[in-house]
């Protein structure tokens, strides 16, 4: 009875978005106060139907109702009640109805906390949000209905993929649709003030909040999946351009560069048709993303379906929203015209060169990820692209952008003086030179990938420090100081991100220099070396785990025959699911990680076994939740909240 009701309920879900997206773009339209006022009710609605059939899927997961065809493929009783949750998302159908119910959720939001907006922006943002809710709740209902029934069910599941049985695959996915489905929020502003035909300091100032809380899941998303590939995959990478890995890492970047070209047009009123493209751009490669991971179209580790007519209904959904959105930028592009004026020197020429750096990266990327796909459809021939690739693509705009952001920072509005900026960055230039010098010649032998990351990243971190500390004033110490914790939230926020980035800048380069790997045959009780440590593996035996069958190794590893750690990596085999993944043993550490990884046994005896030592590993996911909690800091600013300054209507009359 739960399942149909949550049937039915999605198809309630999908009339209230319909009515959502027609009533208040009417209202706004005529001026008629009472059909907009139907906006913010029709979200909020959406947002409880849809979460109450969420909750039935839920339900039937939890309690494995194998009638259900979508638990029967993606649950078994023998599997941890946290697997049996996740495995609600850890599929096509399960993962959409989680994408279209965070979809509802930022609707919502922007119903309840959207009383400082205009009353038809307020409307047209809502109605934008309910048409693309009408999109994929007809996708959902049409193509990957998640409530269909078994005729016959059977006693037991066929199991959840082996790979996501895991917490760092539990939290992924809803993190990352947060970041995507969120990204939704800018677009419906960027129609609305198109359909509007005005661009202002207010809007930049409505739309960046938004823009920012999508950022910080989003980071967080992909923080929590590079984490799980290195651990999870057994290979001792942190990325590894994968499509999917690309197809969420595509609209972060070009959310960046949407943050800081809303700023501009927040305190300058400039680049606004740069900002609404960039908004509707954001959106776009979210959407991309979508038919990346379910359409098949490219192969991954962690896709969720390869059904082609569903990527031609996303296809479809993609080119209808983009199509739309880009011919209404054409037609008020001469109402978007700029008001501020500012010259080659100054903080609107970095945020420009910051934007060009992130979307030229961006496109690289694309460009890198679709090639084996036009090289197919066109020619005929099968290509790959990886990281040698992405890596020399890549890199050099990464480079430029580190290199760019703390002189951008400290340059002021409108015209600046290379001079005067210069000389305060004089310290963090030379600390940053030392370090890397430092590294350079303590290293031997060896690239300086890792000097030069080092005094890059160094660069990034000590340039928003002095911003901080030019930001605190002149005086004594103990005053600037006293200044500096006084600052306003977002200024800590984006000095807190920019080191973040930093500190993940030079983590990367740390772990591709320096990072030691050793593949050897090892009978048991037998040891090798590897660095500074010896490695002696003392055991290998067979375990029983809740839902599989794992063959594990006691490898014990010291240091000048001291005992550092004893870890035990595993080769496990779901006997429902008939597949094996790795599990590798790590030894975290602030320094350095130790990974080991049990191979195969070999004809002639011993084990295959796989070591690394992996410098400043965690520093790359520290990196990243040092920019997400530096977006968290700027969220919690008063001045995000609310639209400062905002034009306001004499009351009783219906805003345009």
């Amino acid at each position: 009875m739960i399942v149909e009701l949550g049937h039915f309920t999605l198809i309630l879900a999908l009339a209230v978005a319909l009515v959502q997206s027609t009533v208040p773009l009417i209202g706004a339209e005529k001026r008629w106060a009472g059909w907009m006022a139907v906006a913010g009710p029709a979200a909020t609605l959406q947002f409880l139907l849809i979460g109450f059939s969420f909750a039935a899927l839920t339900y039937a997961f939890v309690t494995s109702d194998f009638s259900l065809r979508l638990v029967v493929m993606n649950s078994h009783t023998l599997k941890p009640l946290i697997y049996k949750i996740s495995g609600v998302w850890g599929n096509h159908e399960g993962s959409l109805l989680l994408w279209v119910l965070i979809l509802a959720l930022f609707g919502a939001s922007a119903a309840w906390f959207g009383g400082n907006l205009p009353v038809a922006l307020r409307a047209r943002v809502l109605a934008v949000q309910g048409m693309i809710g009408v999109a994929f709740l007809l996708f959902l209902l049409l193509t990957s209905n998640p409530f269909l029934r078994l005729a016959e069910p059977p006693f037991d599941g066929e199991d959840l993929n082996p790979l996501l049985q895991d917490p760092g695959l539990a939290f992924h996915p809803p993190f990352l649709y947060l970041g995507y489905v969120g990204l939704s929020m800018a677009f419906s502003f960027a129609v609305a003030a198109l359909i509007e035909g005005r661009v202002d300091a207010a809007w930049g100032r409505w739309v960046r909040p938004w823009t920012l809380a999508a950022w910080v899941f989003l980071t967080i998303g992909i923080a929590l999946g590079s984490w799980w590939a290195y651990y999870e995959l057994g290979w001792g990478g942190f990325w590894f351009w994968d499509p999917v890995e690309n197809a969420s890492f595509m609209p972060w970047l070009i959310a960046a560069a949407l943050l800081h070209s809303a700023i501009v047009v927040e305190k300058r009123e400039a680049l606004k048709a740069w900002t609404i493209l960039l908004a509707i751009l954001a959106f776009g490669f979210s959407l991309i993303g979508t038919f990346i991971v379910r359409s098949g179209v490219l192969t991954s580790v962690h896709a969720f379906a390869n059904d082609p007519e569903r990527g031609v209904f996303i296809l479809l959904i993609l080119a209808v929203f983009m199509g739309g959105a880009l011919t209404l930028f054409a037609l008020r592009a001469g109402a978007m015209e700029a008001k501020g004026v500012f010259s080659m020197v100054s903080r609107e020429s970095a945020l420009v060169l910051n934007n060009l750096l992130l979307a030229v990266a961006c496109f690289v990327v694309f460009i890198g990820t679709i090639w084996p796909l036009v090289a197919e459809m066109l020619w005929d021939r099968k290509l790959s692209v990886g990281a040698p690739f992405f890596n020399a693509a890549f890199t050099p705009f990464m480079i430029g952008l580190a290199l760019v952001l703390p002189i951008g920072a400290l340059m002021p509005w409108k015209r600046g003086q290379g001079g005067r900026v210069l000389p305060h960055l004089r310290a963090a230039l030379v600390l940053s030179l030392a370090l890397g010098a430092l590294a350079f010649a303590m290293q031997t032998g060896r690239s300086a990938l890792g000097p030069v990351g080092l005094a890059l990243g160094a660069w990034v971190v000590f340039g928003a420090a002095t911003e901080l500390w030019v930001r605190s004033g002149r005086g004594n110490l103990a005053g600037r100081l006293g200044r500096i914790t006084r600052l306003p939230r977002a200024d800590w926020g984006k000095a807190t991100s920019h080191a973040g980035l930093g500190v993940t800048i030079f983590a990367v380069a740390a772990i591709n220099a320096w990072a030691l790997e050793d593949i050897r045959v090892v009978q048991v009780g037998q040891s090798f070396p590897i660095g500074a440590y010896e490695v002696t593996l003392a055991d290998v035996r067979d375990v029983q785990g809740p839902n599989y069958l794992s063959t594990m190794a006691e490898l014990q590893v010291t240091r000048d025959g001291q005992a550092v750690t004893t870890l035990y990596p595993e080769k496990r085999l779901y006997p429902v699911a008939g597949m094996p993944t790795t599990e590798a043993g790590i030894a975290y550490g602030f320094w350095r990680d130790i990974y080991l990884v049990i191979g195969d046994p070999q004809e002639g005896g011993g084990w295959a076994v796989r070591s690394y030592i992996k410098p400043f590993a965690n520093w790359i996911w520290g990196g990243a939740l040092l920019m997400a909690f530096g977006g968290m800091l700027s969220l919690s600013d008063r001045r995000y909240r609310i639209a400062a300054g905002a034009r306001r209507t004499p009351a009783g009359v219906p805003a345009e």
